[in-house]
């Protein structure tokens, strides 16, 4: 019989959907939230009532780590701090979900990568964007054989982050991760599902995994300027997998725009998720999915449909086209010894390694080798790597925000940035009549 796993969860603000999954689902119970943030932790109190009246709080990591009870940690801090508390974690002997990202830098990827096998604790990536209807779908089919050999594929994360800048960024602060990250860093969400889907493991033993990444940077644009954000607009990868297949992975945060999207090519035919502004009805563009698998009548199909993979309610309650509810399922289904759909280190690490190694491409003008961190002996030469672009990480090995000289703004931006945060929000009304003229507009450019 499966045990209640008992859930810790450092972060109150992207932590807030592990926690709800642990108030909707019996197999789980938070039993700890920290935050250096009294008021977010006041809230949360308020939140969960009487219901979470066991539930014990903290300000400060150690003490929350040493006396939380919990038999796992989320981490969903900072983005860029993850892999120092997971290793902490995993040597105090708590199983770890990690949000993205899984590293800031190889000397972080190394000692991760030992504390799991040291330690023998369960580490799991919460890329969700591997457990969209439209992903979870792709990845069946070709897990199953119905696509045949990966050929080609492109990912697509764009997410225009501009409006939003001052408040993610804590009011536009230079030394903030969003601020001191490159744009080639946040790559997981793009690539992330597609090397999830051909990661499967041939009969005589090989993963394909990356192996060769060639990566190109955007400009670092006006918006991009006007934020005050470090990184440029777009960073683009072109990533060869050991089976010889390729794809392209695109994602950045100052395009103007939104778009999650996912084609693939195999042997046998091709998979492609819907657009946005597809005209989807009855749900999200990422519950749809573009069929044409037809080299075995076995297969044959040529179709659109909506799919929700073996999706229960409490998923559909559940942000991110209900993917959230998957990564923390299978996290506790892991814990309880279950053969559970999740993503280990060396595959976050997989992901990780085609923004990383794209950036190095970009800044050094050639196509640069992806290293296998299942190998000890190959990790072993990056103990020392702190290369990135955090001044706090990377000590006489700093890399550059981006390759074009762009800093993250004057303080006269950051200034007005930080006072438009502070004004007044929209009313409903007010956004509701801004999405009408937008979408006004976007059917008269059609």
């Amino acid at each position: 019989m499966s045990k209640v796993v008992k859930i810790g969860v450092f972060g109150a603000g992207r932590g807030s959907t592990m926690m709800r999954y642990c108030m909707m689902n019996p197999d789980a119970e938070l039993v700890a939230i920290c935050d250096k943030n009294q008021k977010m932790l006041d809230n949360k109190k308020k939140e969960f009532g009487k219901k979470g009246a066991k539930i014990k709080y903290f300000t400060d990591f150690e003490d929350f780590l040493a006396n939380s009870g919990a038999d796992a940690i989320v981490l969903a801090n900072y983005a860029n701090d993850h892999a120092p508390y997971a290793v902490k974690c995993m040597r105090a002997g708590k199983h770890v979900l990690s949000e993205v990202l899984p590293v800031e830098n190889l000397k972080e990827a190394v000692e991760l990568c030992d504390a799991v096998e040291e330690t023998g604790m369960i580490y799991d990536y919460a890329e969700n964007y591997c457990y969209f209807p439209s992903t979870r779908e792709m990845t069946r089919l070709y897990r199953e054989g119905k696509m045949g050999e990966f050929d080609y594929g492109e990912g697509e994360y764009v997410h225009d982050c501009e409006p939003s800048w001052a408040g993610l960024t804590a009011g536009a602060d230079p030394t903030h991760w969003r601020n001191v990250m490159s744009a080639f860093y946040y790559c997981t969400h793009s690539a992330g599902p597609l090397v999830h889907m051909v990661r499967k493991m041939r009969p005589d033993g090989e993963i394909i995994r990356p192996v060769k990444v060639s990566g190109t940077e955007g400009p670092y644009n006006q918006r991009a300027k006007d934020m005050c954000a470090g990184g440029s607009a777009v960073a683009v990868e072109m990533v060869t997998l050991s089976n010889g297949g390729i794809f392209k992975s695109i994602h950045g945060l100052s395009l103007a725009g939104n778009s999650i999207w996912y084609n693939t090519y195999g042997s046998n035919g091709r998979i492609e998720s819907a657009r946005e502004y597809t005209g989807f009805v009855g749900g999200s563009p990422l519950h749809k999915i573009y069929c044409n698998i037809g080299a075995s009548d076995d297969y044959a199909f040529n179709k659109a449909y909506a799919y929700f993979p073996g999706m229960t309610r409490a998923a559909r309650r559940f942000g991110h086209s209900g993917s959230d509810w998957y990564i923390m399922n299978n996290f506790v289904r892991k814990i309880n010894g279950e053969d559970a759909d999740t993503v280990d280190v060396y595959e976050a690490l997989d992901m990780y390694f085609v923004g990383h190694f794209g950036y190095l491409s970009a800044l050094e003008g050639k196509t640069m080798v992806i290293p296998d961190f299942r190998d000890k002996a190959i990790r072993e030469q990056y103990r020392n790597d702190t290369r990135c672009p955090d001044p706090a990480k990377a000590g006489d090995q700093l890399l550059p925000y981006n390759g074009h000289g762009g800093n993250v703004g004057t303080e006269e931006r950051r200034t007005y940035l930080r006072q438009k945060m502070h004004r007044k929000p929209m009313t409903y009304l007010q956004v509701n009549w801004n999405n009408f003229i937008r979408n006004w507009n976007w059917r008269k450019i059609k």
